[in-house]
């Protein structure tokens, strides 16, 4: 029996390159299936929509009749409540205010910007590490250890305790596999677990920070006292929760996405190595062409919505696809190129509107900083398979290997 396109995009057997589903998908800007949700592909559509008050994030506007395989269980007594990335105003503006007190401008202007020197640190001892280049798994050993150095640091997470909430993380990642065949009580379940294991976590590293701040994230945002006032302790687990998660698992995409992108467009890793200046059009022209987060789901309307003459009902689902709307040639030429040098690449690839990414300033240096050494200090790399295995998740799309060899490793 032929797949629906739905489940075309779902299928794991797709992951390695969905974009010709994709260009299937855009005839039809906003498709629907029986019971499921409303998937919206283009550009316009989808950057409007990202705008759109009429548009939510808090699954508990989700109509109690939908079949959509990504829909979340109901939120449970003591369970951690959803993070603001969840929620739309105004409680979501007041905690997203309050994260970025200690993040970003205007409280904390040079968080970001002073971390150069520890990003290039930490990528250049990574790299060191390698061992035999010959054959380098490039995401155990360097995509994944790179950015969950620098969220643990950031935060004030001990990097000694990796190992426990990577378990967990992969468990939260692993919750919004979109396979519709999965167990969805044992995957919820899976995931409830998980979450409340990280909270346990965090609250004891967080009542330390009350009794010995640092200048970390997480003592600060302990003991804030803003216009704002202090969250509450639950409220702070999930934030903190968030941030931990959020602060790597797209960066990792971020990072192996690039590379794999560079090793297939050898001309432009070839002038990325003569001036790491181009590797900030590099990352903007990535997050277009190969995007970590592929989909969005889990958005609702909260009143009937028309795009492009379908009336999509209140309360129904909708998934907004930008990597689909990233190749979009009715807003880039050439959309499937790998062109750092477009003049206007103005990406969904980090969302937009007032769910944008919160750490996209951090994503993009860390990134910026990983492509540009990573090109300058291996000699000769290539790849040693081609597509490699990519994780299940279609959300969170990129590969969960990447193996590459090359001739040596330069100072």
């Amino acid at each position: 029996m032929t797949q629906s396109l739905l489940h075309r995009i779902l299928d794991p057997a797709n992951r390695a390159d969905p974009y010709p589903i994709y260009e299937e998908l855009r005839r039809t800007p906003v498709h629907h299936e029986a019971d499921g949700p409303y998937v919206v592909s283009t550009y316009y559509e989808i950057r409007s929509l990202l705008h759109d008050p009429r548009i939510s994030s808090d699954a508990r506007n989700l109509a109690s009749n939908t079949a959509d395989p990504l829909a979340e269980a109901p939120h449970e007594e003591g369970a951690l409540p959803p993070g603001f990335l969840k929620l739309d105003p105004p409680e979501h503006d007041r905690l997203r205010r309050m994260t970025n007190r200690p993040f970003g401008p205007p409280h904390s202007p040079h968080r970001v910007d002073g971390m150069r020197p520890e990003l290039h640190d930490i990528v250049a001892g990574l790299i060191d590490g390698i061992g035999d280049p010959a054959r380098i798994d490039l995401v155990d050993q360097f995509s994944y250890p790179f950015p969950v150095t620098v969220i643990c640091r950031l935060l004030g997470v001990p990097r000694e305790d990796e190992a426990r909430f990577h378990t967990w993380a992969d468990t939260l990642a692993a919750s919004l596999d979109p396979n519709p065949d999965a167990d969805s009580a044992a995957r919820s379940k899976g995931a409830h677990d998980a979450r409340m294991q990280l909270g346990m976590y965090l609250a004891g590293l967080i009542e330390e920070r009350r009794k010995n701040p640092g200048d970390d994230m997480l003592s600060q945002l302990a003991t804030a006292k803003g216009e704002d006032g202090p969250m509450s302790t639950m409220e702070l687990l999930s934030t903190a929760a968030l941030l931990l998660i959020a602060g790597h698992e797209t960066t990792v995409n971020l990072i192996t996405n690039g590379m794999l992108a560079l090793l297939r467009n050898p001309d432009v890793l070839q002038r990325l190595r003569g001036d790491p200046r181009l590797a900030v059009p590099i990352v903007e022209e990535l997050l277009r062409f190969e995007p970590p987060v592929q989909l969005l789901p889990q958005r609702t309307t909260l009143a009937d919505i028309e795009v492009r003459g379908v009336t999509i009902p209140k309360g129904a689902p909708i998934w907004l696809v930008l990597a689909s709307g990233n190749r979009d040639p009715q807003r880039f030429a050439d959309p499937d190129r790998f062109d750092p040098d477009r003049p206007d690449i103005q990406h969904l690839g980090l969302g937009s509107g007032i769910h944008s990414c919160f750490g996209a300033p951090l994503a993009r240096l860390e990134a910026q900083f990983a492509l540009a050494e990573l090109a300058r200090r291996l000699e000769n790399p290539r790849l040693l398979q081609d597509p490699p295995p990519y994780r299940q998740n279609a959300v969170l799309r990129g590969p969960r290997h990447l193996h590459i060899g090359c001739d040596g490793i330069r100072p």
